[in-house]
């Protein structure tokens, strides 16, 4: 299949003629904006897998949590200069909150080889849809495979990232680049572009090259189909084709159907909600198939959670107002459909769920939240209820079903889910977003 790769340059992306003195990596640099304070690029700090990637392969090899933490409070509090992504590494300047002085800080990125590359390219040459993701700045799970499968690794792995600081810390990562870090990970989320930058090559020379490699591939193909064909007696010899893999997840719109309902309008009949319902069931039945001879099936719902997941899924129309009616809880629904955004089911049970959790895990809770406050007054006070703690005034941490720890905020009188949950009662406090 071939795909024709019709597309511009990026426009941060500097002229080689602009500066003949510069050398290959200077010239493929590219620099971006600082992040103002309380900037959020994502509902945490990265909302891709590729982002999260990025800073588990950091953070696993981090010596002291407690500069992963202050790292992640420089990033929110826009700490961190304008970035620089150039093959091999990642630089900024990052400052403390009360000095004038920012510290040089550097994360380095292992570059690929020619080799690998040539190996790489030939591979998303192959597939067009790889070529189309990465035009859309999306990177599929299975662009990383063929990347596995070509001998490349494309994704930083344990001990690639290697931080540097002129600050006279020994931490490894220092909270200054551990705060460049995170930052770095909201670049990766909105343009997969930068990490193949950081691996060794320019948007404009890869997209070019492979120009180049999918043009070959379409001569080769055309060459290859005038001498195609298979004598009789070798085809019906020949062992029957393999059946073709399960279907993959249903991506995209929910199915337009409202352009073939138009002039056939029925009363009571919303075409967008009905294109919805219909995208639903395919949605479903997909994972039933794909489920089918991997285990048990997970368990239906219940009425109210599959009413928020219906939600969740709907334009904002008539017909989420008819299932919050039908469900009885109207006024809860816009809150049960935001905790389902964040974390499915489990989300929506933390809104209601009221337990007791264990005396040592409520103690442990208690007082990491009391340091992650910072310890200064109102902001700091944290009042325990059951599975849930109050943090001042407008903040508040709920424990789980399922173990982890949901973060809330207070708007217009009531609790409203503000975040992913995680694993540590203090991460889901600081993921909080600044109001």
């Amino acid at each position: 299949m071939d795909f024709d790769l019709d597309f511009d340059a990026a426009d941060d992306e500097r002229d080689p003629d602009d500066d003949t003195e510069l050398s290959a990596d200077e010239r493929r640099a590219r620099s971006f904006p600082r992040f103002g304070p309380g900037k959020r690029i994502g509902r945490k700090f990265a909302d891709t897998w590729w982002g999260n990637a990025w800073i588990e392969s950091m953070e696993r090899t981090a010596l002291d949590q407690e500069q992963l933490r202050k790292g992640r409070r420089y990033a929110f509090a826009g700490q961190v200069g304008s970035i620089t992504v150039s093959p091999g590494r990642i630089s900024a300047a990052v400052h403390d909150g009360d000095q004038y002085t920012p510290h040089d800080t550097i994360v380095r990125v292992g570059t690929l080889a020619a080799a690998e590359w040539d190996r790489l390219l030939d591979r998303v040459a192959a597939k067009a849809g790889h070529i189309a993701a990465l035009l859309d700045r999306d990177m599929p799970h299975d662009l990383a495979q063929t990347a596995d499968d070509a001998g490349v690794r494309l994704l930083p792995g344990y001990g690639d990232l290697e931080p540097e600081c002129d600050c006279p810390s020994w931490d490894h990562p220092c909270r200054h680049a551990a705060a460049l870090a995170y930052q770095a990970a909201w670049l990766l989320d909105r343009d997969p572009f930068v990490l193949l930058l950081m691996r060794g090559r320019g948007e404009a020379e890869l997209t070019e090259d492979l120009r180049r490699r999918n043009a070959r591939r379409s001569v080769a193909a055309v060459a290859a189909a005038d001498q195609a064909g298979t004598p009789a007696e070798q085809a019906y010899a020949a062992p029957p084709a393999a059946l073709p893999a399960p279907p993959g997840p249903v991506t995209g719109e929910p199915l337009a159907l409202a352009p073939l309902l138009a002039g056939h309008e029925a009363a009571g009949i919303d075409a967008e909600a009905l294109g919805a319902l219909a995208a639903d069931a395919a949605h479903r039945a997909r994972d039933l198939l794909a489920a089918t001879g991997s285990g048990p099936l997970a368990p239906e719902p219940d009425a109210w959670c599959d009413a928020v997941r219906l939600a969740a899924r709907m334009p904002r129309s008539a017909a989420t107002r008819r299932l919050g009616e039908a469900s009885g809880r109207v006024a809860d629904l816009p809150r049960a459909v935001k905790a389902w955004e964040y974390a499915g089911a489990a989300g929506v049970d933390v809104v209601d769920a009221v337990f007791s959790p264990p005396r040592e895990l409520v103690a442990r809770a208690t007082e990491a939240l009391r340091e992650a406050g910072g310890g200064d007054g109102a902001a700091s006070e944290v009042r325990n209820w059951r599975n849930r703690w109050t943090v001042g005034r407008d903040a508040q941490v709920r424990y789980g079903r399922d173990g982890r720890w949901y973060p809330f905020r207070r708007r217009s009188g009531q609790w409203w889910p503000a975040g992913p949950p995680g694993p540590d009662p203090a991460d889901a406090l600081l993921d909080l977003p600044g109001e």
